[in-house]
């Protein structure tokens, strides 16, 4: 028996996933369990595993192309085939094409159905097809799956002129892209003067840009952002994180700042639960949450990611920079699971490292809130009427107007500087 195995949904609204790499082979025989693909989804980089022991006989799509949740993966045969005759099998050549049609999603969000391949055939996600025979007469109208037509109108080009290389000699988006106008090509053929290069390059989002893109745009979009902006003195601080540095060298744990910071926030969020809520529009409520879990922004080669600190309020200093550090290399190595990066009620975001100072961080919707720390660095300012060298942590933080009040989010940041100013506060 012959089982199509297609793309899961592995998290919350994904959508889709990128191939990095196969485990696999035609041919390939397996055990329920065992990676066929490592993806990359939206948030995380994972492995798929086999739901079923047997031999693979077809595998649908190569590296770097994007497959839809439901989409096929592979063919597995799962009774009495031997690992040869599946491969001969996956190597037979297609029957002609059927009336069937099938959805494709790409390009501008564009639905549309086309004609696909017999049984024994399929059209991969990005290398689509086989070469075709040249014509000898032009089209008078070329065939074309409907994502090739919707990024040839967005780029403006003549689609009857561009020679397809899909079956049929069917136009795919890999040969819009590819495509150069007959003026252009004889450009192309001319010598380029030294030290021309190209003006401009492309270059594909990943599955992580696209999410963040997509996040942001939403928060922007269903929140009434509102920011304030404030800065506290903290050589306290700074001196108590020396002082506690010294007493747990021994441990190979080293405090930042930012442990504090987290403290300081998740004990005010305990007398400020509004912004550890979350506005529910369409039941007309407001849902309170009774655990206060802690996004932390981090910067990655990949683009930025936010897993999630749980039970921050109960954890102490050693504890947060201990589980801090295991996130951050996780995150550096695509290492985080869902898990990791789910349930978040509040998020905080470090730009100071880099020199920042202020900033106006974007609300991960649907949370309400959340706050940036700024460059820590040496100003004057008055101590007992006279003028001395402080250091000063400037704060950003921004809040969902449509639940969170202006008082309220003032009367939050006097705590949170409060327990940054005398941060043994933190500690009774």
């Amino acid at each position: 028996m012959r089982y199509i195995f297609k793309f899961p949904d592995i998290g919350e609204g994904l959508e889709e996933g990128k191939i990095l790499e196969w485990y696999v082979d035609k041919g390939s025989t397996i055990e329920s369990g065992d990676p066929l693909v490592k993806m990359e989804t939206d948030k995380v980089v994972t492995d798929i595993p086999s739901p079923k022991s047997g031999v693979i006989a077809v595998r649908f799509g190569g590296i770097g192309d994007t497959v839809k949740v439901g989409s096929a993966l592979v063919e597995i045969d799962i009774e009495g085939v031997e690992a040869e005759a599946a491969q001969n099998a996956a190597t037979e050549e297609p029957k002609a094409a059927s009336t069937e049609t099938v959805d494709e999603e790409g390009f501008g969000g564009v639905v549309g159905t086309i004609e696909v391949a017999g049984d024994g055939a399929y059209l991969p996600a990005g290398d689509e097809g086989i070469a075709a025979k040249e014509q000898s007469k032009p089209r008078k109208k070329a065939l074309a799956t409907p994502v090739a037509r919707a990024m040839a109108k967005d780029l403006g080009i003549d689609i009857n002129q561009v020679q397809g290389t899909g079956p049929a000699a069917r136009v795919t988006k890999k040969d819009i892209r590819n495509f150069r106008p007959a003026a252009q090509q004889q450009l192309d053929r001319k010598p380029k003067q030294e030290g021309a290069g190209d003006r401009i390059r492309f270059e594909p989002l990943s599955q992580i840009r696209k999410t963040i893109a997509k996040n942001m745009l939403r928060s922007k979009q269903n929140t009434a952002h509102m920011s304030i902006m404030d800065e506290v003195e903290i050589s306290e601080l700074v001196n108590t994180r020396a002082r506690l540095n010294e007493l747990i060298a021994e441990k190979n744990i080293k405090l930042s700042y930012l442990p504090f910071v987290i403290k300081a926030i998740a004990l005010a969020l305990k007398h400020h639960p509004v912004l550890n809520a979350e506005l529910d529009m369409e039941n007309e409520r407001i849902i309170y949450k009774n655990y206060i879990n802690l996004g932390i922004a981090m910067d990655t080669d990949n683009g930025l990611v936010v897993p999630v600190i749980r039970d921050a309020e109960a954890k102490s200093l050693t504890e947060l920079a201990t589980e801090i550090k295991s996130l951050a290399e996780r995150a550096r190595d695509r290492k985080l699971t869902l898990d990791d990066l789910k349930d978040g009620t509040f998020s905080i975001t470090s730009y100071g490292s880099i020199g920042g100072y202020f900033a106006v961080p974007v609300i991960p919707y649907p949370q309400v809130a959340i706050l940036g720390i700024g460059r820590i660095a040496q100003k004057p300012v008055i101590k007992d009427n006279q003028i001395v060298i402080g250091n000063v942590m400037p704060i950003s933080m921004s809040v969902d107007h449509r639940i969170v009040d202006g008082a309220e989010v003032s009367r939050f940041v006097n705590e949170v500087l409060g327990y940054l100013k005398e941060p043994m506060q933190m500690m009774l």
